[in-house]
């Protein structure tokens, strides 16, 4: 599963908009939206604060384990 794939389930999962997640980030929400989408690179420090936000692992945020 790809890491974006990840992104959106772990954020619908929680019942969140790309809206929160964005105010969260410091970002636009159409910024959050390609990041979903991968037509925009994700900054790493955004990865990182991913991983805190929903409590899971970079393996698993980025499809290396399926292991949260």
């Amino acid at each position: 599963m790809k890491y974006s794939e990840r992104m959106r389930n772990l954020r619908e999962d929680n019942d969140l908009s790309q809206k929160r997640i964005a105010d969260m980030l410091g970002v636009a929400q159409t910024t959050y939206s390609q990041y979903e989408l991968e037509k925009r690179p994700m900054p790493i420090e955004y990865l990182i604060a991913l991983c805190k936000f929903y409590n899971v692992s970079s393996d698993y945020m980025l499809g290396l384990s399926d292991k949260k």
